[in-house]
């Protein structure tokens, strides 16, 4: 029996310390492709998660598809916080992102995605909210305010996007928030002025279109364009220095790291670096130069999802590093930057999807995989 036990425990060590782990002992050391280790303490699970959003390094919200937004702490205890509106659930549709207002602190405040539905059901939009987030005992959301929402609303549950980001402290986006809004699996909306779908929307903190934006000859609704052309951006983030940088799911293969950049029409569906999933080709970018190229493209596929940029003192060599989750790739991937030239050096993968990313202002990396009993994964250098 003490034979057995031992040459258990030796198997055990020699996997985890090789980069391996089993799922449910709630630690892991992952070793990446260059050979970077990072190690990991799973915090909580949670039934299909979507995002996260860090309130300070001890505190978290995280929104489940289901219509679920969690208050949890670094130790993985959770509440649910009431008053969230009633979501359409269903495909890829569900309660999405959360983030909070840059001053937080002072007036509490929460921006909310989700997908709603029109027309009896038979239709369906993203849309966001802002609330109030009382935290007690049993923490609730109130004083809802409507800010924006995808017009039209369309038939399927595809390709809602809703990410969302504030402009950073300082820049002449302060306090603005950037929305992605995806082509609802129609594609030719992309390129059009008349509804804001396969876009990236600014608006000011009240939902109100700034006066800056590049489209003010283009209709009411182009007023709150930032760029077209886009087809699903589920990450969306601010490098330090004020580049905005989103991750954009192609069709079959094709997807894409891009630098967003006011006024810039990312090209879909005219172009793209992938292929229609039925085989036909669409054309390069480099076949049409009025369209802005993606600053890097996957094929095959990685699927990617949530984009953060680190900063912090756990991992300094990667500071200015993109972190993005990879759904189909199964992986969390470093992207290294010369100067503005994006380049992957880096996966770490342990067999699951991830969904989304936050880093701590103490350097710590939190992620949250994607599906059915899906960790909150706490990533430090080291136990």
């Amino acid at each position: 029996m003490n034979l057995k036990f031992n040459l258990v425990g030796a198997i055990f060590l020699a996997l985890f310390l090789g980069g391996v782990f089993a799922h449910n002992l709630h630690a892991m050391q992952i070793i990446g492709t260059s050979g970077s280790k990072i190690f990991g303490e799973v915090i909580a699970t949670f039934e299909k998660p979507w995002a996260l959003s860090l309130i300070n390094n001890d505190t978290m919200l995280i929104t489940t598809k289901d219509g679920t937004l969690w208050l949890v702490d670094a130790f993985g205890f959770k509440k649910p916080v009431g008053n969230v509106p009633e979501v359409s659930v269903g495909g890829q549709g569900g309660l999405g992102d959360v983030i909070i207002h840059p001053e937080f602190d002072k007036n509490r405040l929460i921006y909310i995605s989700y997908v709603s539905t029109d027309n009896f059901g038979l239709t369906k939009f993203a849309k966001v909210i802002r609330a109030k987030l009382t935290i007690s005992d049993t923490p609730k959301l109130t004083d809802i305010t409507d800010i924006w929402q995808q017009i039209p609303a369309t038939t399927g549950s595809g390709h809602f996007s809703h990410k969302m980001v504030f402009g950073p402290a300082g820049s002449d986006y302060e306090r603005d928030i950037f929305i992605s809004s995806g082509d609802r699996q129609k594609m030719n909306p992309a390129q059009r002025w008349d509804t804001n779908l396969g876009k990236i929307i600014r608006l000011t903190e009240d939902g109100k279109a700034p006066k800056d934006n590049p489209f003010q000859n283009k209709g009411l609704l182009a007023k709150s364009f930032w760029t077209l052309g886009h087809r699903n951006v589920l990450g969306i983030a601010f490098r330090k220095g004020g580049q905005l940088w989103s991750t954009e799911m192609g069709p079959k293969d094709g997807d894409e790291l891009n630098l967003i950049q006011k006024g810039a029409n990312y090209g879909w569906p005219i172009v793209s670096e992938g292929s229609h999933y039925s085989g036909i080709k669409i054309p390069s970018h480099k076949t049409y130069t009025e369209f802005q190229a993606p600053a890097l493209f996957w094929i095959p596929t990685i699927a990617p999802s949530g984009l953060a940029f680190y900063e912090g003192a756990e991992f300094p060599t990667w500071n200015g590093n993109a972190l993005i989750g990879g759904l189909k790739s199964r992986a969390l991937i470093r992207i290294a930057f010369n100067k503005d030239k994006p380049e992957e050096v880096e996966r770490f993968s342990w067999s699951k999807r991830v969904r989304d990313i936050e880093i701590g202002k103490n350097g710590v990396i939190w992620v949250i995989e994607d599906g059915d009993n899906a960790s909150l994964i706490k990533f430090l250098k080291s136990p």
